[in-house]
């Protein structure tokens, strides 16, 4: 018997055939439909010199607008301002609900034109400290910071108030990437304590962190870590009564003190970043933003689900890729797009753009709303990435046209683009998977079998070309130009996102059947699959 010689283009299109079982997946939804629902975070003194701003997020389709309350220890807005507020609010016809900054971000992210706005917590609050010993304000957990929160809570309920998020300064890092928690004296001799360790653990601890090794010291303090912040969600959540729920950063995770399973039944925004132009233009950071929001989305159910629809500074934003991100909640299933941009609100002319964006993409979400995307492709981002990773995800491959799913542990089947942590945890564990694993060349280290392959558009364009007709059982686009495709068989539609800044025509093909489809720059559209389309 000849051997059986494993070329790439046989290798791939077996990889292609094995994950296409969900061609035969029954008709139904996940779960029930909802509407789209847009929602704003303003100040309580934007609204009360402002009140006309009302009327123009209104009539472009907002139904909520969050005012900020309680920011690190602060109460800059007094409770008669609040109260008046929220009736100027209602008085327009929309709902009011409150956003507090809990512990403070590091440097200004609030974008505030007051001068004397504080922008640390007060001086009663401990500074916290980085593995190098020096220090930084904000996004850190000591007494009373905790206790302040929750007596602040239970003052917006006497005022009434039934709804609030915190703010993603929630967190115990400062920024994505970061491995969390602070290392100040105190913190280190509770840790020791309460895991029974030597003092000497500790140097090895550092070690594991400047590292970024995943050992079972760096585990057991990143678990120290989330206890501790749940803890904090749980004691406010109880001082408040109400529905109280997280904004999560950018592919944020046990890393930052957050263990997502802890947040599954609250309301919870999904981590974005790309808050300017400048991040938002490429193809890359778009990819990104997608990925860390189908990340996320893993842990919410989509009617919990809130955006990340954030400028900062306010007017870093276009109102043209203000619009283009709401397609991303569209894809993902995420139900409630919030728009934030710090305590200054973004220009009012963008309105004129969102209104129409914010229609067309309900309207789409009506078609996908309860529905998963499915694919060949596959969206892993493992337990390496989230304790110990840089949250730079191999992200790319979500715009070669061709359909993907999330999956939340390695699957048997299908193609797995690895980010570098997840590639070197495989690499020394061994990959124990049938899939066919993608790694960059970056990576450190690569699990046997895995290719290669660099985060450009030109090498992914070649890796799908070399699929040839093993895609044919797939909608895809046809040509090698940037587009998001995202297929819901359950839906019998194809979301196709076009990623260029200028117009396109684009050719979505099924088992030799074509269509033509002409998008405008960064706009999306469904095909029908079935009677009537392809």
């Amino acid at each position: 018997m000849e051997p059986c010689l494993w070329t790439r283009r046989r290798w791939l299109t077996q990889t292609l055939a094995s994950g296409l079982a969900v061609t035969t997946l029954p008709l139904h939804a996940w779960d029930r439909p909802a509407r789209r629902s847009f929602h704003v975070c303003l100040s309580p003194s934007i609204v009360e010199g402002e009140p006309q701003l009302l009327e123009v997020v209104r009539d472009a389709g907002a139904s909520v607008v969050w005012l900020a309350g309680f920011f690190y220890g602060h109460r800059p807005f007094s409770d008669e301002l609040l109260q008046r507020a929220r009736s100027r609010v209602e008085r327009a016809g929309l709902e009011a609900h409150l956003v507090n900054v809990p512990l403070g971000h590091p440097g200004d992210s609030l974008g505030s034109t007051d001068g004397g706005f504080p922008l640390t917590p007060p001086r009663h609050w401990q500074i916290a400290r980085k593995p190098d010993g020096s220090s930084f304000a904000g996004t850190s957990l000591h007494e009373p910071a905790s206790q302040e929160n929750a007596a602040a809570l239970r003052q917006f309920r006497k005022l009434s108030f039934r709804r609030c998020f915190l703010d993603d300064d929630f967190r115990l890092a400062r920024g994505p990437g970061e491995i969390g928690g602070c290392f100040c004296d105190d913190h280190r001799q509770r840790f020791l304590r309460a895991a029974g360790l030597p003092a000497g653990s500790w140097s090895e601890l550092l070690d594991d962190v400047q590292a970024r090794r995943l050992t079972p010291l760096l585990r057991s303090w990143l678990d120290y870590q989330c206890d501790a912040l749940t803890a904090s969600f749980r004691l406010q959540r109880r001082a408040f009564g109400g529905a109280l729920g997280v904004m999560v950063m950018y592919l944020g995770a046990e890393k930052a003190g957050i263990r997502l399973a802890d947040y599954r039944r609250v309301p919870f925004r999904v981590g974005e970043l790309m808050f300017d132009d400048r991040s938002f233009r490429p193809v890359k950071g778009k990819t990104d933003e997608l990925f860390s929001v189908l990340f996320h989305r893993r842990f919410v159910s989509p009617d919990k689900a809130y955006s990340e629809t954030t400028a900062y500074p306010a007017n870093a934003l276009s109102a043209a890729n203000m619009a283009a991100k709401l397609v991303i909640s569209t894809i993902a299933d995420v139900r409630h797009t919030m728009f934030m941009s710090g305590l200054t609100p973004f220009p009012r002319e963008h309105w004129a753009v969102l209104g129409p964006a914010m229609r067309a993409q309900a309207r789409l979400h009506d078609e996908l709303a309860g529905h998963k995307p499915r694919g060949p492709l596959k969206h892993f981002w493992g337990e390496a990435q989230r304790y110990v990773g840089d949250d730079r995800p191999f992200s790319l491959w979500l715009a070669m046209g061709v359909p993907f799913e999330v999956v939340a542990s390695l699957p048997n089947q299908g193609c797995v683009f690895l980010s570098d942590f997840d590639a070197r945890e495989m690499a020394a564990r061994g990959p124990r998977t049938r899939a066919n694993l993608f790694c960059r060349p970056s990576a450190q280290a690569r699990p046997a079998g895995a290719v290669a392959v660099g985060e450009t558009l030109s090498e992914l364009f070649a890796l799908k070309r070399s699929l040839g007709r093993s895609l044919g059982a797939v909608p895809h686009v046809v040509e090698d130009e940037p587009a998001v495709c995202a297929w819901y068989p359950t839906a019998r539609r194809v979301l196709v996102w076009n990623l260029c800044e200028h117009p396109r025509t684009l050719t979505v093909t099924l088992q030799n059947r074509q269509q033509s489809v002409g998008l405008g720059p960064l706009e999306a559209t469904t095909v029908k699959i079935g009677p009537g389309g392809l």
